[in-house]
């Protein structure tokens, strides 16, 4: 039997996480690649192994926990495993001393070393991991390389614009791992965006810890709006998507460029967190929900047919069955298109790790259980009102006679899909669909002609 070995210069890459995380692969990869490395698609033959980490709640952990284990058992003396990502960055020393046969720790702020680490590893006469945890902020705006901070994934591209955060949430360790929040320079973004459009790119979705706090940093004022409006003006790209807006910090002039740029869709992820002011206040989160009920009226009246996705946290330490009901009245009067519902994940060395009254984890299932019932009812309504009309629709896969894509309503891997009888065109990767049903998630569909009244853009003439 022939023993196995590794091709040089070689490297296989999961990642694990969010969409941030996923063009921070992405950048890592570009690096490698353009460094004479190639992605390989076999574990067992690749030199070098790295797991992108997710580090936010405890579940990500585990799971970025067991695949470098998984990795670790089989690998063989001609490899080296790297533990990168958030997970990485905040427990770089805990993993070394859990992953037996990890060679090497690369945290968030030194993504762009990952060529010098592999040649360090290449280079060590002692089998202890290395490690590139320097302590100075994220270096998102000043040392990338020249590398494009997007990930592409079909006619889509997310494409980050910031990083870190100085958001104080009691519950979230991004800070702790990220650092303070660090714009990168619009001159860059709008340049990057130029060439996915070149690549053919559809979609741009603009993801950040906080995109509303967009060139804060760089001095600017109404930042996000400023780099829609250049997006919209300097680019092709055919839709945009803005994702993780910050309670409060979404202006009238962002609401004005979003409602007067055809590009930009009438879609919006604002995670609200929670709906009980004195929740909202021991979460060291926007409690004005004056402002809440106030601004998402002008968004609606700006935009008829927005989308507006929120998330929730319930069973956060103290949460009272009153508070809880609060949360549940506040998302049967607001009708939001989409919510995620999570449950409150102890954080270590958070404010919310100290504070009282921690829930039992049957409580909060059993809560996030209830939400998620009121919500589906509320999706199911919402959905059934697209019957009959027609939605255009950006193709993400075909075939057995059925085509999968999304509308405006659908982000990537948190939303809905529209499904459609037969196989979509080759030609167009973004086409006219007519919903003929509605599920609680997802539409139903069949290919229509393109006409004036596809939906939303008989409510956008004004946009012209």
């Amino acid at each position: 039997m022939t023993k196995q070995r590794t091709a040089r210069n070689t490297y296989y890459l999961i990642n694990l996480g969010c969409a941030k995380n996923a063009v921070d692969a992405a950048s890592m990869a570009q690096l490698l690649d353009e460094g004479g490395m190639i992605a390989s698609e076999s574990a067992r033959q690749a030199e070098v192994l790295i797991v992108n980490t997710c580090g936010f709640i405890n579940a990500a952990k585990a799971e970025s926990l067991k695949t470098l284990r998984e990795l670790a058992r089989r690998k063989r003396p001609d490899q080296y495993l790297i533990a990168a990502g958030c997970m990485a960055q905040r427990y770089g020393a805990e993993l070394a001393a859990q992953v037996p046969g990890l060679d090497g720790v690369i945290g968030t702020r030194r993504w762009m070393d990952i060529l010098e680490l592999i040649r360090r590893l290449r280079a060590r006469k002692h089998p202890e991991p290395l490690y590139h945890l320097p302590a100075e902020a994220t270096t998102v705006g000043s040392d990338e390389r020249g590398v494009l901070r997007a990930s592409v994934q079909g006619h889509s591209a997310y494409l980050k614009i910031a990083d870190g955060c100085r958001r104080p949430c009691a519950f979230c360790a991004i800070p702790l791992i990220k650092g303070t929040a660090v714009s990168r320079p619009p001159d860059v973004i709008i340049a990057e965006a130029q060439r996915l459009s070149a690549q053919g790119v559809q979609e741009l979705i603009l993801i950040a810890q906080d995109t509303t706090d967009y060139g804060h940093d760089l001095g600017m004022r109404d930042g996000l709006a400023h780099l829609l409006d250049r997006l919209t003006t300097e680019t092709d790209i055919a839709w945009i998507r803005v994702m993780y807006a910050y309670p409060g910090a979404v202006t009238d002039h962002l609401i004005e460029i979003m409602a007067t740029r055809r590009q930009i869709l009438p879609y919006l992820d604002m995670p609200l967190q929670h709906a009980s002011r004195a929740t909202l206040r021991r979460m060291r989160r926007p409690a004005n929900l004056e402002w809440v009920y106030r601004t998402v009226e002008k968004m609606r009246a700006a935009m008829p047919g927005l989308a507006l996705r929120t998330t929730f946290i319930v069973g956060y330490p103290g949460e009272t069955e009153a508070e809880f009901e609060e949360l549940v009245q506040f998302v049967r009067h607001m009708q939001f298109d989409r919510v995620g519902v999570f449950t409150y994940s102890f954080e270590e060395n958070t404010l919310s790790a100290q504070q009282p009254n921690h829930l039992p984890e049957e409580v909060k299932q059993a809560r996030r259980e209830q939400l998620m019932q009121v919500q589906q009812a509320i999706s199911l309504a919402k959905n059934q009102a697209f019957v009959g009309r027609t939605l255009d629709v950006l193709i993400e896969g075909r075939g057995d006679g059925l085509t999968v894509g999304r509308s405006y309503r659908d982000a990537p891997e948190v939303d809905g899909y529209v499904i459609i009888e037969g196989e979509a065109p080759t030609d167009r990767p973004i086409v006219p669909v007519q919903i003929t049903g509605a599920m609680i998630y997802d539409l139903v569909g069949r290919f229509a002609n393109r006409s004036r009244d596809i939906f939303p853009l008989q409510a956008l003439e004004k946009r012209k």
